[in-house]
């Protein structure tokens, strides 16, 4: 359906085009059926038009998916230039938030920004992959944005990641919770990792309950949807947008792309 009602968005102008054109071969069509400016097709002429549209797509079905390719490259342009415009306009609440945990060099020349899902498979794929990025290139900063879309568990990661980082434990707890075998985060299991952290696991739990936490969390699921992230991973860099995980080579060739502009 949906490819149906991408074909047929423009039809008034591109496929009567083409049956203008093609009729334009037949013997006084283009003198006798078409009708002038600003009058509706009668009935026999347009079951004409539409007879002259099936004819040739029958006899080249090329036009049919060169306009489908063609609406979906003008789809995927408009997307892109909306993000675009959406991201210069979210810059402070991306880039500049001190609230926001993140890894890396705080001074570096071009920031990352990773939403992401604690339970995401595709997420923990690119836990490495920032790490190893940060590694070969200090000029890089990566900021994370929790937006637990995947259930109560992911909320309640989040919560925790957020309680974390109020003890300086934030980086130490997420490697710990997307590096496992993902528990079911319990009260008991959650106080014992923050104990084997080094974190106080009393204050850390009330923290997790802190209503200044699920503020936080709220803010960053309405920022991902303004900018129009459908799921996670979901990287904004040099001004894009790059949904789900990609590669070290592929996150090395848009920290290029971004410094370069």
């Amino acid at each position: 359906m949906k490819v149906l009602s991408m074909l047929f968005r423009p039809i008034s102008t591109a496929l009567i085009a083409a049956a203008a054109l093609c009729a334009s071969a037949a013997s006084g069509f283009a003198q006798q059926s078409m009708p002038a400016q600003g009058h509706a097709l009668t009935p026999a002429q347009r079951a004409e038009v539409i007879g002259l549209i099936k004819q040739e797509l029958v006899q080249d079905p090329s036009i049919l998916r060169d306009a489908i390719a063609a609406l979906q490259a003008d789809d995927q342009a408009s997307q892109a230039s909306a993000q675009s415009k959406a991201i210069a306009g979210s810059n402070k609440a991306l880039f500049h938030d001190a609230a926001d945990p993140s890894m890396g060099n705080p001074k570096a020349s071009v920031s990352l920004v990773e939403f992401y899902d604690t339970r995401c498979p595709y997420c923990r794929a690119m836990r490495p992959e920032f790490a190893e990025l940060i590694r070969r290139d200090p000029d890089v900063r990566v900021i994370f944005k929790d937006i637990p879309i995947l259930g109560p568990n992911s909320v309640i990661e989040a919560r925790a990641l957020l309680a974390a980082q109020r003890q300086g434990h934030y980086l130490a707890l997420q490697t710990a919770l997307m590096s496992g075998s993902a528990e079911t985060p319990t009260e008991t299991y959650l106080s014992t990792l923050a104990t084997k952290l080094g974190m106080d696991p009393v204050r850390f739990i009330r923290d997790m309950k802190d209503p200044d936490i699920a503020s936080r969390l709220a803010a960053n699921n309405a920022l991902a949807q303004a900018l129009g992230v459908t799921g996670t991973p979901a990287i904004v860099v040099g001004g894009q947008l790059v949904p789900g995980a990609v590669s070290l080579e592929d996150l090395q060739k848009l920290v290029a792309g971004a410094k370069a502009s």
